[in-house]
């Protein structure tokens, strides 16, 4: 059993150099977060400008459609 752990350890070791190391990630993560916060932004401030859109786009369409009919 000894002999499995310190195989299962030392083939995990090089498997750790490919890994950065937390500090150098906190710059790139706040970055990642300040973006997710500035899409959602401005996500939710477009969404209901494009439904207005596409309401006034549809809408007579719609209206013809029904018309008809």
């Amino acid at each position: 059993m000894l002999q499995l752990f310190f195989a299962v350890a030392f083939s995990a070791v090089p498997l750790t150099l490919y890994i950065p190391p937390i500090r150098s990630l906190s710059l790139f993560v706040g970055s990642f977060q300040q973006l997710l916060h500035h899409i959602t932004v401005y996500v939710l401030h477009l969404c209901p400008r494009l439904r207005l859109a596409f309401s006034r786009i549809f809408s007579p369409i719609l209206r013809s459609q029904f018309r008809v009919r």
